[in-house]
């Protein structure tokens, strides 16, 4: 038995030292020749950080008096907003403001000379909206004070304006808005086909911001060395028809200077999406909060959101509206119909790139 145990320890320990000799010389090895840590053994860790985003929701026409001031008074400063509220979440959310916020009688139905009711502006506020173009032929429907106190009311919200102010300047100058680091400059602009030359600033009154071209390249060249993204909002156009050459040709020019987007209102129903150089235009986003329920086209509106990186425009999206009781737009489900809004923008799907 002895003789069999003998051969099998001296063997077991041979191999054990073999294999403690071939430890140390490994160790020695990588003691002197490290290998690095490889971070690529997991792709995930070296994947770059996506960019970052910004979103904006854009609407048309937005109008609190009239019939629509009714139904606030009737249901509340929330009820414009109620049924579509949960499309307007986005960092900026915009739209043309077609009435001023002051004191005034009630504004019968007919009626083209419009007012909100201070209080009014808490409805654009709880809805989301940060931002508003006066720049539109009804600002200044109750003078220099309707307009001043319009833009009190929207500072005392929290709400920005652009396209209006005490002052040319003031009208003229450029919003700056940074959300995610994405820098915004918004411009707005008032046709003088459109309003009487009294609507608009100088430099010692209240106002309008008017539309020039070669002023506003200049305005949207200079906005663009401070800003990542411009938009240019602008009010014109003939009401409830397609886009006449005036239209087209300012908005070439803007983005011609550098504008990213263009927003347009005033004819009260849906134009044309335009992809120009890359860039879009629109040329009328409708009504969004009217009270115009004589047509079917006046009524029909959406909700456009972008996404925007520090480059540019990522994505558009489209989504149709319908105004009911003369004031609250409505999200449009049937297939038929939002097919119907959609081709009214020259578009055939909610996501258009």
């Amino acid at each position: 038995m002895k003789k069999i145990i003998a051969p099998i320890l001296i063997f077991f320990f041979v191999v054990l030292g073999f294999a403690l000799f071939s430890i140390y010389r490994t160790s020695d090895f990588l003691a002197q020749n490290p290998v690095p840590f490889e971070k690529a053994s997991n792709p995930s860790i070296n994947k770059p950080p996506a960019p970052p985003e910004a979103t904006l929701v854009a609407v048309g026409d937005i109008m609190l008096a009239r019939n629509v001031g009714v139904k606030i008074k009737e249901n509340g400063v929330d009820y414009p907003f109620e049924k579509v509220k949960p499309y307007l979440q986005a960092d900026i959310v915009f739209a043309n403001l077609e009435c001023p916020i002051t004191a005034g009688p009630p504004v019968p139905t007919g009626s083209m000379i419009f007012h909100a009711n201070p209080g009014d502006e808490l409805g654009l506020q709880h809805a989301g909206f940060n931002i508003v173009s006066l720049a539109n032929n009804h600002t200044m429907n109750f003078g220099n004070k309707g307009m001043l106190d319009t833009v009190s009311l929207l500072k005392m919200a929290g709400i920005n304006y652009v396209g209006a102010g005490k002052d040319s300047a003031e009208a003229s100058a450029p919003v700056y808005i940074e959300k995610n680091g994405i820098k915004f400059a918004f411009l707005g602009y008032n046709d003088p086909d459109v309003v009487p030359d009294n609507y608009f600033a100088t430099v010692n009154k209240p106002g309008t911001n008017r539309l020039d071209i070669p002023k506003m390249q200049t305005a949207v060249k200079a906005a663009k060395q401070n800003a990542d993204i411009v938009i240019v909002s602008l009010h014109s156009g003939i009401e409830y028809k397609t886009p006449d050459q005036h239209q087209i040709d300012f908005d070439h020019a803007a983005i011609d200077a550098g504008a990213e987007m263009v927003l347009g209102h005033h004819p009260h129903v849906l134009q044309t999406v335009e992809k120009y150089h890359g860039k879009y235009i629109l040329y009328s986003l409708g009504n969004f909060v009217f009270d115009q329920m004589f047509s079917l086209e006046t009524r029909q509106s959406v909700i456009t959101k972008t996404t925007f990186n520090k480059e540019g425009l990522e994505k558009i999206e489209f989504t149709p509206v319908m105004i009911y009781d003369y004031s609250q737009p409505q999200i449009v489900t049937d297939s038929k119909d939002q097919a119907a809004i959609l081709a009214k923008l020259g578009v055939s799907e909610t996501m258009y790139k």
